[in-house]
């Protein structure tokens, strides 16, 4: 085996695609199924004014990829969607300063309020459009690198939880948890939230990454839902779009959580019916159904992708922050030159 990568949401099938087109590849899920954690519990959009400014390269550069795949696909991954950016709680400046560093465009709160027709009249000033955004399938994106992968001969072993590893003659020798033994040249570690875990499992350097829960919710509104963007708070407090007939809302928190399966936090949530209800007329009362996931940020905030200091071989592919999704083209590609080089 050449290549090990752990851990099988979209970041590790994705470089696991990239490496496979001359690598002989094995990817290690710990769970039964693949994506069950921060994959399948995303709000899944590309946004390309969304993020620092290395995540929105990354992103910017995965947009071709997302709208055209070069594999085959059950139907589209990705349709056009737009976004409006609100100057919410004295944050005009950050609205000015991201039309500045993007391609959103600057509207008044007249405009924002044609663009948003759920906006409360005079709730806000100023606002950035981007009109450039898409709503992605995440489970049918993730389904097609899966069927991709398997298709250039990578190999997935679910269950697989990684029990011990060890450098013997130049190749990791890994065990599960099930008994298994694989050996390969190099391993790549794109366990999310379990990455400094899994690193400290073959003696890596210590990140001290940050994984933090995601709360998302749903409530039903008795308003129009139609020609409603996504809608977010340039602050960071909250986002909304229409789905399913309902109102898919997140309070944007980003609460320290140990590995594993968080909960949605029900104070957060209240915080976001009030904050969205402060700024538009939906009216959201109750909650239909709730959920949450983990977010996990590298202490500068940024994408890791290199090799490891201390133990040879192991290369990081971790702390995509929750933009794993829509930089997950992009970054694999650039992730998959470094390990070849």
């Amino acid at each position: 085996m050449d290549v090990i990568v752990i851990g099988g949401g979209i970041s590790g099938l994705a470089i696991a695609y990239e490496l496979a087109a001359d690598r002989e590849v094995l990817l290690l899920e710990a769970e039964k199924s693949l994506g069950l954690h921060t994959t399948g519990r995303s709000a899944a959009t590309w946004i390309g004014s969304y993020g620092p400014p290395v995540v929105r390269e990354f992103t910017t550069a995965s947009h071709d990829y997302l709208i055209d795949p070069p594999f085959d696909i059950d139907g589209p991954v990705a349709s056009p969607m737009s976004c409006l950016w609100l100057g919410v709680n004295g944050r005009d400046a950050e609205v000015h300063r991201l039309v500045a560093e993007t391609a959103a465009e600057l509207v008044d709160g007249a405009e924002a309020e044609r663009l948003c027709p759920v906006l409360r009249p005079g709730a806000i000033a100023v606002a950035a459009w981007d009109e450039t955004a898409l709503d992605l399938d995440v489970m049918g994106l993730h389904h097609a690198y899966t069927r991709a992968f398997r298709a250039r001969g990578g190999t997935v072993a679910t269950s697989a939880r990684v029990a011990s590893a060890l450098r013997d003659a130049g190749e990791w020798v890994v065990t599960t948890t099930s008994g298994d033994v694989f050996r390969a040249d190099v391993v790549v570690n794109a366990s999310g939230a379990w990455g400094d875990v899994v690193g400290s499992l073959f003696g890596a350097e210590r990140l001290r990454l940050e994984p933090r829960r995601r709360t998302l919710f749903q409530s039903p509104t008795t308003v129009s839902l139609e020609g409603v963007p996504f809608t977010a708070g340039i602050d960071d407090g909250f986002y909304f779009k229409a789905e399913g007939g309902a109102v898919l809302c997140s309070p944007q928190d980003a609460t320290l959580h140990e590995p594993g399966d968080p909960k949605p936090d029900e104070l957060e949530i209240a915080r976001a019916i009030e904050s969205v209800n402060d700024v538009t007329t939906l009216g959201l009362r109750s909650v239909r159904t709730a959920w949450a996931g983990l977010r996990t940020f590298a202490p500068d905030g940024n994408p890791v992708t290199r090799w490891d200091a201390k133990a040879d071989g192991f290369f990081w592919y971790v702390g995509q922050a929750g933009y794993g999704i829509q930089m997950a083209p992009a970054l694999a590609q650039h992730a998959a030159a470094l390990i070849r080089t």
